[in-house]
């Protein structure tokens, strides 16, 4: 263990804290940016509108034309490009009618330019021929524009062989003839390389200009990047460690061209297209990039792979979605208008002209290429309508955005972590487990915490080794003055030193024999009790210990089930004939409490609030203390008979697993959620898994005065129950058990009255995912250490009776 005095006496210590503090800010900025992704332009809320930062019409209409339109026009009074299924106009008068001539002549369609004079036109067929012209001026047309298939962009390998990148900020060319915003960071001189490379791509700020990280310019002989940091965590960690890296503004975003569009198809081939551009240049080590990220730029990376860049090494998203829908914005088909919605509309708003300040700083700094690519932010898609508009699962809107549904198509190298009690992007991420089945080599670890986590040293000990294996090309081996002052970088992320885990690979001599070692290693990783470790202050991203298994679901799983029972409690057994059926009334309320009460969930003891069950409003099932040490991890399945009161016949449900203890104390493990009305199953619903359909011919209102299925997903988790606590479900209407997430509930004028039955013909249940056979060594821990799970005062409830 690293000493206080030894780092007292580590010649780099008098930057360390700046060091730590920048990459702490990049969290925020970028790779935590899921969390706090606010522009610098005042805005600290996602409740706060920003400044308006746009510009007028007489900022942009001196734009000079340095942006290659990849298209021959004879039009002076307008600027357009082919792209893919597109055609994008801009420098246009405000308020214009333009019309499209099809390859046929005739005409295609119609559509007004908006206030900077910019319109695109989306959903274009592909074909050769289309031609634009003013309506009002028929003479004022382009010349003929071909519009490519996704199939059929694809450019000669010269497109991107021929593209030279230079160190700092910059830009690239996509196939389209858009230019995104770059920013490149070299660990040393370009003659000193080539240097494993990563690309980072998101709608945040990775392309922003570097800035020297304060108090650290006496070092930057050893580290250069210090005085020319990205603004984004990862490749600031890798820069420290040898790597090269690249921000990649996503189009319409920052000083990139183009408009913004959630995933579009157009997104993804600019990934594709980045990719391949970075991984030709001559600083690059085997010509090869991996991607790296947490949250939005480790989302983006499932989407790229996804098209299959050659020249794509490896990609390691951590703390990211299983599927965008179901995962995080309409769990169970209730939306999240807390952390999801406010995510998106911060997004949105920064993909504005000028939506960061840094951006009108390039532009008053002479870059004229910046300056004209603002002029199609304005034609940015609002996903938040479309969320209103598409509240039911449809292949169009929500297929592309479920990665659940394209994870076959990588074929990669991947490394993926995540945290079941994530504030943000939620616990779902392991719906993505088994779903790579194309890629060589896949390293999944998932534990109890919080979004930040994975830039906790039991995560980046794991993410260096892959890295090292699949994108360095070298052995492991931590740089030694990084691992000195790890433990004073984690003191300033989280308030708690930690010193980074020892080398696993540090006595091989051949790296192929040290490859080979890891590729025969287990590829599910569990941590446990993340928090709790002696070793480390209460609460610290540490696990107490960890295991590994060979596949998820985990195939030591044994499904076990506990049935509701008329007294409140849980028993392996069925209710009696006569059980009945107890109630509770919607709580109106619910849907926009939660559990932090003020900060973040960052440190290691949060501000939480987390408040007991409230009678008439829950129902709560209590097990018997257990008799010996059980662990579970996996999904879980709330199996409920339920009839309700609701004129519309339906109800939006939450399903609450927590540990009652011997101490009196009881600890948060899970939640799942369902509007009742959209409980139709899925063909690949499991046991354990509820998958419902969430489509609108699927659903059906609760058929009054019968007891109706209905089956509820609970998110996966991983947790050892101790011998003598006890396991307790609660049902209760969404909210107040989340630390970011809250929910738009179905409104009414009187509360309902949900009725959950416990009788033998209707027996509700919970299904629970017990790993027999592991020996667990460790005493039942702090109440309030394990991270990401509040502790409270346990509080008996009573169970209202059916009325």
């Amino acid at each position: 263990m690293t000493t206080s005095f030894q780092l007292l006496a580590h010649p780099l210590l008098p930057f360390a804290v700046c060091l730590l503090l920048t990459l702490t800010a990049c969290d925020k900025l970028d790779e935590n940016g899921f969390d706090d992704a606010q522009t610098d332009t005042g805005s600290t809320d996602f409740g706060v509108d920003a400044p308006d930062t746009s510009p007028d019409q007489s900022e942009l209409d001196t734009v000079d034309a340095e942006i290659d339109t990849n298209s021959q026009v004879v039009s002076s009074s307008f600027k357009v490009r082919a792209s893919v299924e597109q055609l994008a106009i801009w420098s246009a008068r405000p308020d214009t009618q333009l019309e499209v001539l099809g390859p046929d002549g005739e005409l295609f369609t119609t559509g007004t330019t908006d206030s900077l004079g910019s319109l695109i036109f989306r959903d274009v067929p592909a074909g050769d021929g289309y031609m634009v012209r003013l309506a009002d001026e028929p003479s004022d047309y382009t010349d003929l524009l071909d519009v490519m298939t996704v199939e059929g962009s694809l450019p000669d390998e010269s497109f991107y062989a021929d593209q030279v990148l230079e160190p700092g900020f910059g830009y690239l060319t996509t196939r389209d003839g858009t230019t995104l915003s770059i920013f490149v960071s070299l660990p040393g001189p370009v003659e000193d390389g080539p240097y494993p490379t990563i690309v980072n791509y998101s709608g945040y700020s990775p392309s922003r200009p570097g800035r020297p990280i304060d108090g650290a310019s006496l070092f930057c002989g050893v580290y250069p990047i210090l005085c020319d940091a990205p603004d984004f965590a990862s490749g600031l960690i890798l820069g420290l460690q040898g790597y090269a890296s690249v921000g990649v503004n996503m189009r319409g975003t920052a000083c990139s061209g183009g408009a913004y569009y959630f995933f579009e198809p157009l997104q993804l081939l600019d990934g594709y297209d980045a990719v391949e551009i970075v991984a030709h240049q001559s600083w690059v080590k085997n010509n090869k990039v991996g991607m790296a990220g947490l949250s939005y730029p480790g989302i983006a990376q499932l989407y790229v792979a996804s098209t299959n860049p050659p020249s794509l090494a490896a990609i390691s998203p951590m703390s990211v979605v299983a599927n965008t829908g179901a995962s995080t914005m309409v769990p169970g088909g209730i939306l999240n208008a807390g952390f999801a919605l406010e995510w998106i509309v911060n997004v949105l708003d920064r993909a504005v002209p000028y939506g960061d300040q840094w951006v009108r700083d390039v532009v008053d700094a002479g870059d004229g290429v910046c300056e004209e690519n603002q002029l199609l932010h304005s034609q940015r898609i609002d996903v938040v309508e479309k969320i209103y508009d598409h509240p039911f699962y449809n292949d169009e809107d929500y297929l592309p955005l479920d990665a659940t549904r394209f994870a076959e198509r990588i074929n990669v190298p991947v490394f993926l972590v995540g945290q079941f009690e994530d504030e943000q992007t939620g616990g779902h991420f392991p719906a993505l487990f088994d779903k790579f089945t194309q890629a060589p080599i896949t390293r999944f670890t998932a534990t109890n915490g919080v979004h930040i986590d994975g830039f906790s040293p039991q995560i980046l000990e794991e993410w260096f080794n892959f890295m090292a294996f699949y994108v360095g090309g070298d052995l492991p081996k931590v740089d030694a003055t990084f691992r000195a002052l790890v433990p004073t970088f984690m003191d300033q992320v989280y308030g708690a030193s930690m010193d980074f885990p020892e080398d696993r690979f540090a006595l091989y001599a051949s790296f192929d024999e040290a490859k080979a070692d890891y590729e025969a290693e287990d590829p599910v990783r569990i941590i446990f009790e993340s928090g709790a470790n002696p070793a480390v202050d209460p609460g610290a991203p540490q696990g107490r210990f960890e295991k590994t298994f060979a596949s998820w679901p985990l195939p030591e799983t044994v499904a076990t089930r506990w049935y509701f029972q008329p007294d409140g409690s849980l028993a392996d057994s069925l209710p009696p004939a006569d059980g009945g059926a107890s109630s509770f009334e919607l709580d109106p309320e619910a849907g926009d409490r939660i559990f932090l009460a003020s900060g973040s969930v960052d440190p290691v003891q949060p501000d939480y609030d987390y408040r007991p069950l409230i009678e008439g409003k829950a129902l709560a099932f209590l097990s018997p203390p257990l008799t010996e040490d059980t662990v579970m991890v996996g999904h879980a399945s709330v199996d409920l008979w339920l009839q309700t009161s609701a004129p519309d016949g339906d109800a939006d449900l939450e399903v609450t697993l927590t540990e009652v203890r011997p101490d009196g104390k009881e600890n948060f493990i899970q939640n799942g959620w369902l509007r009742a009305s959209q409980r139709a199953l899925a063909a690949d619903a499991t046991e354990l898994r509820p998958i419902q359909t969430h489509r609108e011919a699927d659903a059906a209102p609760l058929v009054a005065g019968e007891w109706n299925s209905v089956r509820v997903e609970m998110f996966p988790f991983s947790h050892v129950f101790r011998a003598g606590s006890q396991i307790r479900i609660s049902v209760d209407t969404p909210g107040d058990n989340t630390a970011r997430w809250r929910f738009l509930l179905n409104a009414y004028d009187v509360p309902p009255v949900h009725s959950v039955a416990h009788q033998e013909a209707f027996p509700s249940s919970i299904l629970l995912p017990v790993i027999p056979g592991i020996e667990v060594s460790t005493a039942l821990p702090d109440c309030h250490a394990l991270r990401g799970q509040p502790c409270r005062d346990y509080v008996p409830l009573t169970n209202p009776p059916m009325p």
